[in-house]
């Protein structure tokens, strides 16, 4: 069987390196998209940025006490839209085979082209600089996982390649945090065992990891730390929906702490519609119960959106609408009906 031939481009600080592009007086200086409101949030800021502790989906409030010289701009989706076109027109002279992931980042399969995926990594980020003038990262790998692993390595402006030999000293020392499929959440639970790093999570059999996370899980998270992913580059994935959900450590009873958790599961969400270029037009939440009965209730909007405040106000209507007589042991909250989003609501960002 020949062997997958997979990069993993990811372009560097994106809305900030257009900024950057656009006004060459901002090189070299921290430049903050986003957060320019009260109620803003960050969407991206440069490298500068970064080294004063601001990160994407930081308050705008935080972003300025943390670097209050910085240069925080609205963001113009219309112009991040015209040169993601340029950057992915170039990955489609490389080959077909491109899962597009948001709008700074995309897998390749290049399985099977005559050139070395090295030099065809070299050649795009040498287009990419020349025809459009940002700088990307890529990650060279024999799996999708392994791929996005090494695209982070030698950020911004980069390219690492990871091998069969390469995978135990590399994935050893780092974080259970770098293994797709293990949030801050899971990472809590496997830290109360001692578990700490992939090394460490070598030595857990599938049996604990089952007892944590559910057969079906375990073994995704059991193969991941071994350098194993054999999921497709997939051309076209049709997003239904995206959501989010927690269950209680103890039970709780409070609409106030409903909305708060909810709002934060929403920014999650509607920051995921403005990366990926969607709009949604419903919302539905889901509640269940101390009892383990259930209830979900959906409220689909007059058009599609990607705005927070919108989702916000559909999102306060139907918790406010329940009736809560016994205790909670979920939340959830989902957006759908999802579709392309061609007129760049960005009103979460001001």
């Amino acid at each position: 069987m020949t062997e997958r031939k997979i990069l993993h481009v990811d372009l560097d600080a994106f809305f900030a390196s257009v900024e950057q592009l656009d006004n060459p007086s901002f090189k070299g200086k921290p430049v903050i998209v986003g957060g320019t409101t009260k109620r803003g949030v960050v969407a991206t800021c440069s490298y500068e940025a970064r080294r004063f502790g601001i990160h994407s989906a930081m308050s705008g409030f935080m972003a300025k006490k943390l670097c209050p010289k910085g240069i925080f701009l609205k963001p113009r989706m219309e112009r991040y839209m015209q040169i993601s076109k340029e950057v992915f027109k170039i990955l489609s002279e490389v080959t077909d085979q491109i899962q597009r992931i948001s709008i700074d980042e995309a897998y390749l399969d290049v399985t099977g082209l005559d050139l070395s995926p090295y030099k065809i990594a070299v050649w795009i980020k040498k287009t990419v600089k020349n025809r459009v003038g940002i700088t990307i990262s890529v990650g060279i790998s024999y799996n999708k996982f392994l791929a996005k692993l090494a695209s982070d390595w030698n950020k911004p402006d980069g390219i690492f390649e990871i091998r069969h030999g390469d995978v135990p000293h590399i994935l050893k020392p780092l974080s259970i945090i770098k293994v797709y499929g293990l949030g801050k959440k899971s990472a809590i639970k496997l830290n109360s065992i001692g578990i700490f790093t992939i090394g460490d999570l070598l030595q857990c059999d599938r049996q604990t990891l089952s007892y944590f996370f559910g057969e079906s899980r375990a073994d995704e998270i059991y193969n991941r730390a071994r350098g194993i992913d054999h999921s497709p580059v997939r051309v076209k994935v049709a997003r239904k929906s995206y959501g989010r959900e927690t269950t209680f450590e103890e039970d709780i009873r409070s609409k106030a702490i409903i909305k708060e958790i909810l709002l934060q599961y929403l920014f999650e969400l509607a920051f995921k519609l403005v990366k990926t270029n969607k709009s949604a037009k419903t919302v539905s939440i889901k509640i269940k119960f101390e009892d383990f009965s259930q209830i979900t209730r959906s409220h689909s909007l007059l058009s599609h959106t990607n705005n927070l405040q919108i989702f916000e106000e559909a999102m306060t209507l139907l918790v406010d609408n329940l009736t809560i007589d016994k205790k909670i042991r979920l939340v959830g909250v989902s957006l759908s009906n999802i579709v392309d989003h061609d007129n760049y609501q960005l009103s979460m960002f001001d």
